[in-house]
Parts: C-alpha cells; sequence; structure tokens
C-alpha cells in the first residue's frame, strides 16, 4: 500500500526539491558541469529516501537534518565568495599553514553532513534489529558504516575530476581532510546518541 507523506514531510520534499532545481538552472547558467554531478547524486539519494519511508520511518528531524545537508552542499558549490566559492571560506583559524587550513566551510559540512549520516544509519540498524538498542555495536557499526559512505563520496568527487578537468574538488590533502572530518562528524553524532541513552 502505497504511503502517505504528513503534512512535515511535504514541507521537507517542497523545500528540497525546490532549492535542488534552484541550483540546478543556476549551475547549468554558469557553465558549472561538476557539480552536476552532485545534484545527479542529490536525485538518487532524495529517491532513495523518499522510496524508503515507509520502512524506514525516518523521524521528521532527520529528514530535515539530510535536507539542510543537502542544502549546504549546493550552497558550497554554488555561492561564489569573491574569486572561490562558499566552499574554501574560511571559518575559523584552528589551524592555519601554507597548504593547510582548519576550519573551512567545506570541513563543516562534511563533518555535519556524515554525523547525520551515523545517525540515520543508527536509527536503521536499531529499528531493523531492536535487540542491538544500548550496545556498542549500535554505536560503533554506524560510524564505520558512514565513514565508509563518506569515502564512497570521494569517489564520486574523483569521477568529477576525472570528467571535469576545472573543479573545485582540491587535492590530496583536501581529501583526506574531508575523509578526517567525515569520521569526526560520524564519532561526535554517536557520542551525543550514547550519552543520551545513557542519562535516560
Amino acid at each position: 500500500m502505497k504511503r502517505i507523506l504528513s503534512r512535515g514531510e511535504h514541507g521537507v520534499a517542497y523545500f528540497t526539491v525546490a532549492y535542488i532545481v534552484a541550483f540546478t538552472l543556476w549551475f547549468v547558467s554558469i557553465g558549472n558541469y561538476e557539480f552536476i554531478v552532485y545534484v545527479i547524486t542529490m536525485v538518487g539519494l532524495v529517491l532513495l529516501v523518499g522510496l524508503s519511508l515507509g520502512k524506514a520511518e525516518y523521524t521528521l528531524a532527520m529528514l530535515w537534518a539530510l535536507s539542510v545537508w543537502g542544502l549546504m552542499h549546493m550552497a558550497g558549490g554554488g555561492v561564489p565568495i569573491g574569486d572561490s566559492v562558499l566552499y574554501n571560506l574560511h571559518l575559523v583559524p584552528i589551524v592555519e599553514a601554507e597548504r593547510l587550513f582548519i576550519l573551512k566551510f567545506d570541513q563543516l559540512v562534511h563533518a555535519y553532513g556524515f554525523g547525520v549520516t551515523a545517525w540515520v544509519l543508527h536509527h536503521l540498524l536499531t529499528r531493523h534489529f531492536p535487540e542491538m538498542h544500548g550496545t556498542a555495536t549500535a554505536l560503533v557499526y554506524p560510524v564505520l558504516a558512514s565513514m565508509g559512505l563518506g569515502a564512497l563520496n570521494e569517489i564520486i568527487e574523483f569521477s568529477a575530476v576525472l570528467m571535469v578537468p576545472d573543479t573545485n574538488v582540491g587535492g590530496y590533502i583536501n581529501t583526506a581532510l574531508d575523509l578526517c572530518f567525515n569520521a569526526v562528524g560520524a564519532i561526535i553524532a554517536m557520542t551525543i546518541i550514547g550519552l543520551r541513552r545513557r542519562a535516560a
């Protein structure tokens, strides 16, 4: 039986579709074909989440968190900041060297996004396997799986580099930092969940 979306889910869907369409038109208008690859990936993920709503029973907070991540990602590559884009914006000079800067908007998005991913994976694991509730496995596996999906994201970025010569993806150090911030975000998310469960 077809699942009917709630009012809140409709709101997330309209918001997500609106910014995907807007940024797609923007990317095409400025000739940023690298991010067309990301738009296609984004559409695939939206369909995956939409088709799994019935079985997964994502909370509304999760859906909004995923949508905000998508918006941050689209804005990161599409909003111009000086001679660059939002992704390269320096936020807080925690580490500042010739070839390395922490914290950038890109790194924040990676930590946030794969923290949300770990949260969703934890939800799916404990929903489908209730006996996993409260176990260390339910906290460790989502971290590792989120890091694996983060590595898949880097493969997609590498594909963009191969298809579009002039990209904003960055080099080896950028890739390594992305992977590190993916892990940091996932670990923080599972630490919060673990602490909340202990306090409950």
